[in-house]
């Protein structure tokens, strides 16, 4: 990993991760988002699973870096995909260029013919950096809100013929069968999209294995007893939402109404739990933003996926 280290300014400092690290780079990712968006988004749990990705090794795929006094001033990993944050109160110091020669280099150093990394619009100069370097946009992702006004509850439509929604079983074997039902059905629904299929373990890290899954307002519908849609939620109380990790339904139960319903329900639940909206993520390639839109959610800030394809790997001397 040695000669990978990145050419820093004076003073600053660049040594792997570990498991140790993880509170001090959800504090870095929490001022990153807030100096963008006003609020954190993203939860510990969300970074405690990028950091656990399959075949993640972090002594040679995370860096951090810190300033002469010890802080945490950036980090980056890299792992098929890339990311790389810069705390607000150091940039313009080139740490982001660095952390992102660094991470194309591992990337060719692993034989990986691209690089990917997502970076959110309204970071112009980090979306100019990946431009700059030949990155080019593949994929457009937007965060969706539903607003929830106190003492309003979201409307939730009739179920369609045949079908009934209960909530994710909260604990012991039965809620194990509902997670494992529940990864089936994403990964079927996500084929058409998704660059690869994430086996349970590492699909639990990202969602039922999160501290702020919360199986009490995660809602499934069934056709008999085959699961046909599920709605999977985290609650974030330190942003005040609830946020839909992931929805799918079944493809020959689509056109139903049925991610409508999920949907209703899930808000219903967020807002009866005091959580001033309901929030996901959707992107270009699912087709889902206009059923999103339908069903009363507004676009509340975009990111761009881009990519760079790169050359093999330098020989060593």
């Amino acid at each position: 990993m040695s000669e990978l280290l990145p050419a820093l300014p004076t003073g600053y400092r660049a040594r792997p991760a570990s498991a140790e690290d993880l509170g001090a780079v959800h504090r870095l990712v929490a001022a990153c988002e807030h100096e963008l968006y006003g609020r954190p988004q993203t939860d510990a749990g969300g970074v405690a699973a990028d950091f656990a990705r399959p075949g993640l090794v972090p002594a040679s795929d995370t860096l951090l870096v810190h300033d002469p006094d010890g802080r945490l001033a950036a980090h980056a990993w890299v792992n098929r995909r890339s990311k790389v944050d810069v705390h607000p109160g150091h940039r313009g110091r080139g740490l982001g260029a660095a952390l992102l020669d660094w991470a194309e280099a591992r990337a060719r150093q692993a034989d990986g013919g691209q690089i990917v990394q997502t970076v959110p619009d309204g970071d112009t100069a980090a979306v100019a950096l990946l431009r700059s370097r030949g990155y080019q946009p593949m994929v457009t992702e937007w965060l969706l809100e539903f607003g929830l006004a106190e003492g309003a509850a979201p409307a939730v439509p009739e179920p369609p013929e045949g079908i009934t929604v209960r909530p994710f079983r909260p604990g012991g074997t039965a809620a194990e069968r509902d997670a494992r039902a529940a990864h089936r059905l994403v990964q079927d629904a996500f084929d058409e999209w998704q660059p690869r299929r994430m086996d349970y373990e590492e699909w639990a890290r990202h969602t039922v294995e999160r501290p702020a899954f919360a199986p009490a307002m995660s809602v499934l519908a069934f056709a008999g007893d085959q699961l046909v849609g599920a709605a999977i939620a985290l609650d974030l109380p330190d942003t005040g939402e609830g946020y839909l990790e992931q929805v799918a339904v079944r493809r020959d139960h689509r056109n139903r109404g049925i991610a409508r319903l999920l949907l209703r329900h899930a808000f219903r639940t967020f807002q009866q739990r005091g959580r001033r909206s309901g929030t996901l993520w959707t992107h270009s390639n699912t087709g889902a933003l206009d059923l999103y839109l339908r069903v009363g959610m507004t676009v509340r800030h975009s990111s761009t996926v881009h990519r760079k394809g790169l050359g093999a790997a330098r020989p060593s001397v």
